[in-house]
């Protein structure tokens, strides 16, 4: 558990450590408009790996494939460390993806081998902490190592602790495999299917609203093709002897309740940690730092949150109640969060987030529990990775959707929030500067601002307390606008866990027969 341990906090360390570094890095490498490549390199790969890697892992037991993601992850952390381009620095941080994938794969999935599920609960709980953990800790040390031995070790310190992580693995990790009948049939059709579909659908979603506009013949193309190359996987995977993503086992309620509940829980997660932030800055206008101050005590509910459901769900033998419970409060958190505006307090965001990450640190050990409870062992590698995918992809959806609802509704709402008499003196040229909030955000916020309204003489201040004054309304209304929606959704996620049933947890790791 040291072991898996380790490196799940390595892979979730990453997530945030190098968010932290990326400023420098693209001054350094000269690369500013290749910024999101780096981050959509690793996303889309560490995604599109994940069922693949489980799957393959029922065939050939876990320990070789979670060997091999640790090396592929420290290699191209080492890579990353030495690019001497943004082409390069992206193509490694696909490579590290793919590592990050496998890790991501196996790490819950070995869980299911060590422990049986009466029992699992407790470990799962502290898993989950460890992704609070990392979220903490992330920014902080990504922040002392780029302002002191530079952003390089941002990827560098990956090397130590996956070096001890390996050898921790190596040799204390058991080589379990399930014994099977036949000889195992690799569905490479099936791998090509999803490859070909998940990675369009993937990278529209990236760039939809950022790169390109949603009407574009780039992200159109790659819907329309994800999208058919979508129907093409289902009709390989009926099909298939040994499917990537069996379809039976949608037909386990208990199986499709959770990746559903898990999915529509992870946007809600993503439109938290995304969007709180822009709200601190921008709306209530304090700097990154104290931002980070605010969310710190969400992460300590989660941590908290987390651990107490495990041992719970362990001692009780039950989850369905921890599910529905943890939702419940998740939405709270989210409509809390939308009644916040302009004259919202620090204190009052911070009892909101509170509420936010109590709620899922309820939910991160229960809905992969229960899905490994619900299938045959022989599956669990196949299960538990869908869950992780669907995650994924919930996320990566929740940010293209909240994304583009902030643009859409934050511009139209700025220019309705301006005095008449500021409409008549500001170019539009000089309006449209504010279409992107980001100018009020910042360690240099304050002589941005100065710069574009210090052609107004006496009344530079007035002008600017005026534009500056619509620019928060708008962003408050376009916020209160996502965490609304996102409310609204968690609200469905609490039905569709009020659909979730409770089975006893198994004692054993023996094979059995799913349940349904």
């Amino acid at each position: 558990m040291i072991g898996v341990m380790a490196v799940m906090f390595m892979s979730a360390l990453d997530q945030t450590i190098v968010g932290t570094a990326m400023p420098r890095v693209i001054a350094d490498l000269q690369g500013f408009t290749h910024y999101s490549g780096v981050l959509t390199a690793y996303m889309v790969a560490s995604t599109t790996v994940v069922p693949i890697a489980g799957k393959l892992s029922d065939f050939y037991g876990r320990k070789n494939f979670l060997l091999v993601g640790v090396v592929a992850f420290v290699g191209a952390s080492a890579l990353c460390g030495a690019a001497g381009s943004m082409d390069q620095l992206i193509v490694f941080r696909g490579l590290q993806g793919v590592g990050a994938g496998i890790i991501q794969a196996m790490s819950f999935t070995t869980l299911a081998d060590l422990f049986p599920p009466a029992r699992r609960g407790k470990v799962m709980g502290f898993m989950g902490a460890v992704f609070g953990l990392a979220s903490v800790i992330g920014p902080v040390v990504g922040g002392f190592l780029t302002d002191g031995p530079g952003w390089r070790y941002v990827f560098y310190v990956n090397l130590p602790i996956g070096l001890v992580a390996w050898l921790i693995l190596f040799f204390s990790f058991p080589h379990v495999r399930v014994r099977r009948e036949h000889k195992p049939s690799i569905d490479y059709l099936g791998a090509g299917a999803l490859v070909c579909s998940i990675v369009p659908l993937l990278l529209a979603l990236s760039w939809g609203g950022r790169d390109y506009s949603w009407s574009s013949s780039v992200v159109t193309g790659l819907l329309v093709f994800g999208g058919v190359m979508s129907v093409v996987l289902f009709a390989v995977e009926r099909r298939a002897a040994e499917p990537i993503i069996p379809l039976k086992l949608f037909k386990n309620r208990i199986v499709w309740t959770c990746m559903a509940a898990s999915g529509i829980v992870s946007v809600g997660m993503f439109g938290t940690t995304l969007f709180i932030p822009l709200f601190i800055q921008a709306v209530i206008g304090t700097s990154a730092t104290r931002s980070g101050t605010v969310l710190m005590p969400m992460t300590f509910a989660m941590v908290l949150a987390s651990i107490m459901t495990g041992q719970l769900v362990s001692r009780l033998g039950r989850y369905r109640i921890f599910a529905i419970t943890g939702v419940c409060i998740t939405a709270l958190g989210m409509a809390l969060l939308a009644l916040m505006d302009v004259n919202t307090q620090n204190f009052t965001i911070m009892r909101n987030v509170v509420v936010m990450g109590f709620g899922i640190g309820m939910t991160m050990p229960v809905f992969s529990l229960a899905v490994q409870n619900a299938v045959d062992i022989r599956q669990v590698g196949t299960a538990t990775s869908t869950v992780q995918f669907v995650r994924s992809v919930g996320g990566a959806l929740g940010t293209a959707v909240f994304g583009s609802v902030l643009v859409n509704r934050f511009v139209p709402i700025f220019h309705d929030s301006l005095p008449p008499w500021v409409k008549a003196q500001v170019s539009a040229e000089q309006l449209a500067k504010f279409d992107n909030p980001q100018i009020l955000m910042g360690r240099g916020a304050g002589g941005r601002l100065g710069s574009v309204f210090a052609s107004f003489g006496n009344q530079a201040d007035a002008v600017r307390e005026a534009v500056v004054g619509a620019a928060r309304v708008g962003l408050a209304d376009a916020l209160h606008m996502i965490f609304l929606t996102a409310a609204i959704l968690l609200g469905l996620g609490v039905l569709v866990t009020l659909l979730l049933r409770d089975i006893p947890l198994r004692k054993t790791n023996r094979p059995v027969e799913s349940a349904h």
